[in-house]
């Protein structure tokens, strides 16, 4: 039975290539007849693969199919370019000079995105002094940056299945350079807010998880090494952005040094406009939400896990300086110092905990051992008294922080048994998700603002919150492989 549904799939395949190469397109297989010979295409990709139950196991092929009454996928694919169609059917290149180009234009990005977002602390403490404001309000306009990054960024993936990403990605860089300019003539919060904060922050949702998503296509097995240097760009933001503060600021005053950070995101918006390019053509999406995950209970233990996990992460980009000039007495020079050493080892703390989550120990039990360590960390910013010890914890903190940025949407593959749901999955814990970082931010500064300037209840909401996160996720866990505490997940 097996070699005969063998020899029907290549006879199948034969009159296929014959089809295409005299007719000059491509087209489809009938439904009805593929699953007679026991193979089902995935129409994305043009692959046969054996159905369960027929008897056709171990073979696959690559192939133009065809349909005659099916004309209205005909014109579609008719109306794709040749080249795009057969990039579209071989595997991810995993190198090459495209390749990496499309990495260096991922990290190029990243630095408009999270690194200006990284590099909040420096308006922060700023428009705190200058407006008279109390940091619960002035909080807000970051929370909202990343409230939009990620909500909005659920949905604009979907850009670059449709075929849009070019223009998402003009659209997004437009409205991020907008924004950073219209700060630089605001004089009162509202249009701060309303600029940095809205205009900005949807820009940014517009291009972040679309660009993500399209150098993914790039790579399979160096897949999470190019994410993770992509996700540098906010390390490398955080680097450059408060080092023009610290030099420009004193010299040039607040309106120039906004309009040359602009500059920057400018030069690098022309960059990645210039160099982006898709490689798979366009294909229909799924849907937006997978009701029947919530069913699940290791996903919904993961999804609150994560919710309770984020809720502190953020706002420590906000508030270490503050709290270098207001508790530790330092210089707002020296203050920028911190918040710049805090982004640069977050450099390294994206790469190195997904290599340890891709070669040793998994993605889910990287993450849960890092929101244990931050969760310790949060408590212990309670004792930091003195400059060298801030040091210190900004280094080691700033490390572990970075890190379950980086490794919390990888740990949904570990809950996910049909990968083709991933995109579905992984957007929907960025809208639930996105709520703790809008809320985060101002919780904080209203815990400072009630305290008369001390940190106690910011660490220990911190704390408690990545504390509790921290126990929903070995819950998730083991709802998903039991006490097998080895095991790789």
């Amino acid at each position: 039975m097996s070699l005969c549904c063998q020899l029907q799939g290549i006879l199948s395949l034969s009159l296929a290539m014959f089809s295409s190469h005299h007719h000059a397109d491509v087209v489809r297989l009938d439904a009805r007849r593929s699953r007679k010979l026991g193979y089902l295409q995935a129409s994305p990709t043009f692959v046969f693969i054996p159905l369960p139950g027929t008897g056709c196991q171990g073979f696959e092929k690559t192939a133009g199919c065809f349909n005659e009454t099916d004309d209205g996928v005909r014109e579609f694919f008719q109306s794709q370019p040749r080249g795009n169609l057969a990039e579209g059917r071989k595997p991810p290149p995993d190198g090459g000079s495209k390749a990496w180009l499309q990495v260096l234009m991922g990290h190029l990005l990243n630095v408009n995105c999270w690194g200006y977002i990284n590099s909040y602390g420096i308006f922060q403490a700023y428009y705190q002094k200058t407006l008279n404001l109390p940091a619960s309000t002035v909080a807000w306009t970051g929370s909202v940056q990343i409230f939009f990054l990620m909500f909005i960024g659920a949905f604009s993936g979907r850009a670059l299945d449709a075929g849009f990403y070019r223009h998402t990605l003009i659209a997004g860089c437009f409205l991020q350079i907008l924004g950073i300019f219209s700060v630089s003539f605001a004089t009162q919060y509202w249009q701060i807010f309303l600029s940095q904060g809205v205009c900005q922050g949807l820009g940014t949702g517009l291009i972040f998880c679309p660009t993500i998503s399209l150098v993914s296509t790039y790579f399979q097995r160096r897949r999470m090494f190019a994410v993770s240097l992509v996700a540098c760009g906010g390390g490398t933001g955080g680097i450059v952005f408060p080092l023009l503060v610290q030099k420009l600021l004193p010299r040039l005053g607040f309106p120039w040094t906004i309009r040359i950070m602009g500059f920057v995101v400018l030069f690098n918006a022309i960059a990645v406009i210039s160099v982006a390019r898709t490689r798979l053509p366009p294909r229909p999406s799924g849907p937006f939400f997978e009701w029947t995950a919530f069913k699940e209970i290791p996903y919904i233990l993961y999804t609150i896990g994560t919710f309770f996990s984020l809720w502190p992460v953020y706002y420590a980009y906000g508030y270490i300086n503050v709290f270098a000039t207001s508790i530790i007495h330092t210089t707002t020079s020296t203050s920028l110092t911190i918040l710049l050493t805090f982004n640069a080892v977050g450099i390294p703390g994206r790469i190195i905990p997904a290599l340890l989550a891709d070669r040793i120990i998994g993605p889910l039990n990287t993450f849960i051992l890092l929101c244990i360590i931050c969760a310790l960390l949060i408590y212990i910013w309670l004792s930091v008294s003195s400059f060298p010890g801030l040091i210190a914890f900004a280094v080691i903190y700033g490390f572990m922080n970075a890190g379950v940025q980086a490794i919390f949407l990888g740990s949904v593959s570990s809950l996910t048994k049909d990968l083709s749901k991933m995109g579905t999955r992984v957007g929907m814990v960025l809208s639930v998700a996105s709520f703790a970082c809008f809320t985060g931010g101002p919780i904080a500064g209203a815990l400072i603002d009630r305290m008369g300037g001390e940190f106690v209840g910011v660490c220990i909401f911190g704390g408690t919150c990545m504390t509790v996160g921290s126990l929903i996720l070995v819950g998730a866990r083991v709802a998903e492989t039991g006490w097998v505490w080895r095991r790789k997940v």
